[in-house]
């Protein structure tokens, strides 16, 4: 360990620092399904999964003998030249796709996705302005700075040109929102004025404050798009009223513009209902970017869109090395096989609808479990001082009940703009007996905490 921190140190960023985890950092040696054990032998149950990435399990045997099987054959060449890996892949992802979205653009990350999925919007619309929502994470490139909404990631640079930022629709921290608001089996405990969640108040207001933006904001109302997470990840796994995306569309199209959904996080599956989060919401966009799960940890990514959006980009000449490479497409054709094979979006909504139900348990048993949402395995516990002031919890505090959940063998990932917020999205192929031992840990874990402020 000693080592690994020397060479760092002197070899790497020191902007890469600040992102090693716990006090003292662990050492991976080791990864299977959904489990990960480090240079002690000391095995964790990954609730992370490297960031919402490990989509179907660590090292899934079959992904590993795909690659292999590529690499022993070709592993790189580039669409200049014809190779089936490129076409069989696309062909089977589009399948996965609804409406017109049959077009593919392949790279390599989500920010890449993102970049060429603004691009598209401006060449398509004639139109530079593009909106986002506060809270939202699309990615770090320069373009994207501006439309990622978290000032913690953001350079004291010029960026954000022609990127608006409307108001968050969070039902439990915003201005508006309440008890039915959320597409979720375990709903925000904050009053609310709508009588069900057939006419949602909260909506409105949200959707009025994206018309207030496009009014004062976007050159004589035009706008060349807007995008969404369907469930914002990085934000603390935020979700938005049930009729406001559909309402948002509509009202982005009435204006000129195109939608675009990130699914780098909530697609594949993972929110369990829908193969694509956006399927939840009840829309279908123009252009779809997705990365992390695609390729359960190996570095692939697309862009998917209609022949009308896509042929905007023939306009002058664009060109990416290693996007749709021989080996990422036989690695992404697998991970699809996985996911129907072992039945993981059905797991999703199973195993996933058991965690929030059992964490909805400690929000009701404890003062500082303020919120918990999500849907399949995109779940989020929110940690608050107490429940009536929504305080978020202190940074130190957090920190101790994360700690001790390490301690205990159990690895969970935390967002939100305050930190406070424990992120779990783990492999697709956990099960309940997983849910119960993590609920024992995260109960632990808090007892501990509360014993030590009290004292």
């Amino acid at each position: 360990m000693e080592e690994s921190v020397r060479l760092r140190s002197q070899h790497l960023f020191p902007s890469t620092h600040g992102f090693a985890y716990y006090k003292q950092p662990l050492m991976i040696h080791q990864g299977h399904m959904q489990w990960m054990w480090d240079s002690t032998g000391k095995r964790y149950l990954d609730l992370f999964g490297g960031i919402v990435t490990v989509s179907v399990g660590h090292c899934h045997p079959k992904v590993v003998a795909a690659a292999e099987a590529q690499m022993r054959k070709l592993w790189h060449t580039t669409v200049i030249y014809r190779y089936p890996t490129l076409d069989q892949y696309v062909e089977k992802l589009t399948k996965k796709m609804p409406g017109d979205l049959k077009v593919v653009y392949m790279v390599n990350s989500g920010s890449e996705a993102n970049d060429l999925a603004m691009l598209l919007a401006r060449l398509h619309t004639g139109c530079y302005d593009i909106i986002g929502l506060r809270s939202g994470y699309h990615g770090t490139s320069p373009n994207l700075m501006g439309l990622t909404a978290l000032s913690t990631w953001h350079y004291n640079l010029p960026s954000g040109f022609g990127i608006h930022q409307t108001v968050n629709p969070d039902p439990y921290r915003g201005v508006w929102g309440g008890k039915h608001c959320r597409d979720s089996p375990c709903q925000s405990n904050r009053s609310c004025d709508c009588a069900s969640a057939n006419s949602c108040t909260a909506s409105d207001q949200y959707v009025d404050q994206l018309e207030d933006v496009l009014r004062f904001c976007c050159p004589k109302g035009r706008v060349g798009g807007m995008f969404v997470e369907s469930i914002q990840g990085v934000g603390g796994t935020i979700q938005f009223p049930r009729t406001f995306l559909q309402r948002a569309f509509k009202t982005i199209r009435q204006h000129g513009g195109v939608c675009i959904s990130d699914e780098v996080q909530t697609g594949f599956g993972r929110t369990g209902e829908h193969f694509w989060g956006f399927e939840g919401h009840g829309v279908v966009p123009d252009i779809v970017t997705m990365a992390k799960g695609i390729g359960n940890g190996f570095p692939m990514a697309a862009v998917v869109t209609t022949p009308e959006i896509a042929k905007n980009l023939s306009a002058a000449t664009h060109f990416n090395t290693f996007g749709g490479n021989p080996v990422a497409c036989a690695v992404g054709s697998a991970v699809l096989d996985v996911i129907e094979e072992d039945k993981c979006q059905a797991r999703s909504a199973d195993v996933g609808t058991y965690f929030i139900q059992e964490l909805a348990k400690l929000r009701d048993n404890y003062d500082i479990v303020g919120d918990v949402r999500g849907k399949g395995l995109m779940i989020g516990m929110e940690m608050v001082h107490d429940k009536a002031s929504r305080k978020p919890l202190a940074a130190s505090d957090m920190l101790d009940i994360w700690e001790t959940t390490k301690e205990l063998g159990l690895l969970v990932g935390k967002g939100g703009y305050y930190g406070n917020v424990f992120r779990i999205k783990p492999p697709m192929c956990i099960s309940r007996a997983d849910v119960d031992y993590s609920i024992h840990v995260f109960r632990i874990a808090i007892d501990k905490f509360l014993r030590t402020r009290k004292a």
